[in-house]
């Protein structure tokens, strides 16, 4: 995505890099889906409804399969024109025994892109469902986030939430936080669906507005890196295995037979000045 205005032209995704191209790997791009979950499963298994699944990890030095299926399966155009795509892409049941269908449209507006993500249950039986966004933000000196959240998944050396406590005060993202010095890697909740990221250099703003379910927010901040990732997601990471143990909150859903579940996620650009 780039904006123009009296200022030259700026990035409001950090570009596609040319070897991800080459080599297919969505972590090299601007932005990737997740789906049918966010983030991780511990151990990369869980029991739902009776039945054990168990996964095999997807991501290199990762533990946990992280991200479902949509960030690395190639997806199909079905329409297009100058505004709008939508694309598409069907699971058949496997190692992850629920078939679905999963959708993304992309509407580009004058000062705006909006993302509708869908998925839909193709099979006989209930499957657990999430959905999510994974853009990649530039991230010059000076950055600022601000998002109305109230509260964080401390975790564990791999990543998987242990506690969740109210924001430190160190991460007052209701009331904006420069990124200069952060390291962040957390799943946080209560958000309301509504962030900013200002970029004073450029005198930019980028406002981030979710429906529901996107309530849940990652927040990945990389030591000695030039972007930031903030990720619009329906549950919290392990969503799935901290249900079944009765936790509320996680954003868990559960998708009947022929159920469709999904939202809208829209980036809006303005002016600083």
């Amino acid at each position: 995505m780039l904006y123009r205005d009296e200022q030259p032209p700026i990035h409001l995704m950090r570009p596609a890099q040319p070897q991800g191209i080459d080599r297919s790997d969505p972590n090299d791009m601007s932005c990737h889906p997740l789906v049918p979950f966010s983030n991780r499963i511990a151990g990369s298994h869980f029991v739902f409804h009776g039945r054990a699944v168990d996964l095999p990890p997807n991501a290199p030095f990762i533990q946990d399969v992280i991200h479902g299926h949509g960030w690395k399966t190639p997806w199909n155009v079905v329409e297009q024109d100058d505004q709008t795509a939508l694309l598409s892409f069907s699971h058949e049941a496997d190692c992850w025994p629920y078939p679905y269908r999963a959708t993304q449209r992309f509407h580009l507006d004058e000062d705006s892109l909006s993302i509708t993500l869908e998925l839909a249950n193709l099979g006989d039986l209930p499957m657990p469902a999430g959905l999510g966004l994974h853009p990649y933000f530039p991230k010059p000196l000076g950055t600022t986030l601000t998002a109305e959240l109230d509260g964080v998944w401390l975790g564990d050396d791999r990543h998987i939430p242990v506690e969740r406590v109210p924001l430190p005060i160190g991460w007052d993202f209701p009331h904006g936080i420069a990124l200069d010095e952060a390291v962040l890697d957390n799943n946080f909740t209560g958000w309301s669906g509504l962030a900013a990221i200002d970029w004073p250099s450029a005198g930019t703003r980028l406002t981030v507005e979710a429906t529901p379910p996107f309530r849940h927010a990652v927040i990945y901040v990389p030591a000695h890196q030039d972007y930031f990732c903030f990720e619009p997601v329906s549950h919290m990471t392990d969503a799935v295995n901290r249900a079944a143990t009765g936790e509320s909150g996680t954003g868990f859903a559960e998708l009947a037979p022929g159920q469709v579940f999904g939202g809208t996620i829209r980036f809006k650009v303005s002016s600083l000045r």
